[in-house]
């Protein structure tokens, strides 16, 4: 299969998630395929050396190339956007495209992880890496698995044979008014598609998982449905389901040091903090103590008391300052928010309001203690406190 035999093709900003796997799926459909970054990152570890990519403070645009452009460069350099192209890869090949507020990678990594054990050689997009997958993205013969984003409403370019929709909340603030305006999106883009599986109407799976939380037994249901729908039967799919381990960065065990679990989640907003908490309380063990870095300033100043009422299900507490990723600062809204509110929530919860990262993690190292779970979360660059506890502890 080489559909874009002949193109020549260069990504702006390939280092990311998703453009990194575009790139991947290019070159393999025959594309001259480059690429561009501010940084290097791991998602380029899993490119072929064929790729050439330049990392530099500015991005460049070879002559005689098609520019794809990340949603974090538009503006930066012409050319098409990161939708645009994404619409042209599910055009080319028969596909699933899983979306919603919450949950999307873990159902997208599961059908996806089901394929590829049932050999039906799936190609797969997903923003997250599927460690049993062995990336994030690969081309494949069969069905084509990918986790669609409504943050900028161009989920609505996207016109797959399967549409998933894992449930509807308000996330994005900056581009939706109202959960029943995202929800409207939904509706409209699942109508124009053959086959639609709504998340928020199955019944949670009831079966053996190796992932714990009743948000993956919805995520599970789910997958499920698409898969039935994708023409596989449940009694082949549900004994391969019960293996799948997860993705990166959801309930991801870090490592143990001094008998104390470190995990990372890639949560951000309320209702997945909350199913976080409880997943791991699930698993037993003793207290949880929390890094939470808050993501976006607009999340930051509409959730921040949600925000707060989630983390006061764990134990210990220590809240960094926002990460911005793409937004600028506003004026006073910062991660003190959650911590006020925490406070007013839990009088006597042990809570820190730690700036920096490092500063968070040490807060919590200091108050680990045997049996304890430290859980970093956000969707930021907290994952890089991890194995700074972890070396703190040990």
């Amino acid at each position: 299969m080489q559909p874009l035999a002949g193109r020549k093709l260069h990504f702006v900003g390939i280092g990311g998630a998703g453009l990194s796997g575009y790139a991947l799926l290019a070159h393999a459909w025959g594309a001259q395929v480059s690429g561009w970054d501010r940084h290097e990152t791991p998602y380029l570890e899993h490119l072929p050396k064929e790729i050439s990519v330049t990392v530099s403070a500015e991005p460049d645009s070879p002559g005689g190339t098609e520019a794809i452009v990340s949603s974090a460069f538009t503006g930066t350099v012409p050319g098409l956007s990161r939708a645009e192209f994404l619409a042209e890869l599910v055009s080319l090949q028969d596909s699933i495209v899983v979306a919603g507020a919450h949950g999307k990678t873990t159902t997208a990594a599961m059908i996806a992880f089901v394929l590829d054990r049932l050999g039906e050689d799936p190609g797969f997009l997903i923003g997250a890496d599927v460690p049993q997958l062995g990336a994030n993205a690969r081309a494949g013969s069969g069905w084509l698995v990918v986790e669609g984003d409504e943050s900028d409403r161009t989920i609505a370019q996207l016109h797959p044979k399967i549409a998933v929709v894992t449930n509807v909340d308000l996330d994005h603030h900056t581009e939706f008014a109202s959960r029943s305006e995202v929800a409207e999106l939904f509706e409209r883009w699942l109508d124009d598609v053959p086959h639609a599986v709504r998340g928020e109407d199955l019944a949670p799976y009831d079966g053996e998982l190796s992932v714990t939380g009743e948000h993956n037994r919805r995520n599970a249901a789910t997958a499920l449905a698409a898969l039935g729908l994708a023409g596989v039967d449940g009694r082949r799919a549900w004994p391969v389901l019960r293996e799948f381990r997860g993705a990166g960065r959801r309930l991801e065990e870090i490592g143990v040091a001094g008998d104390v679990r470190v995990v990372d989640d890639y949560a951000h907003h309320p209702t997945e903090i909350r199913a976080t908490l409880a997943a791991l309380r699930e698993q037993g063990g003793g207290r949880i103590l929390a890094l939470f870095q808050p993501h976006l300033y607009s999340r930051t100043r509409h959730l921040a008391r949600e925000t707060a009422a989630a983390l006061a299900e764990a134990d210990v507490v220590a809240v960094t300052e926002i990460y911005g990723a793409r937004e600028e600062p506003l004026k006073g809204v910062s991660g003190k928010l959650v911590v006020d509110a925490l406070s007013e929530l839990r009088p006597g919860m042990t809570i820190g309001w730690t700036p920096r990262v490092e500063d968070g993690a040490r807060f919590l190292v200091r108050r680990a203690r045997p049996g304890d779970v430290v859980l970093t979360v956000g969707a930021g660059d907290v994952d890089r406190a991890a194995s700074f506890v972890l070396e703190e502890l040990g």
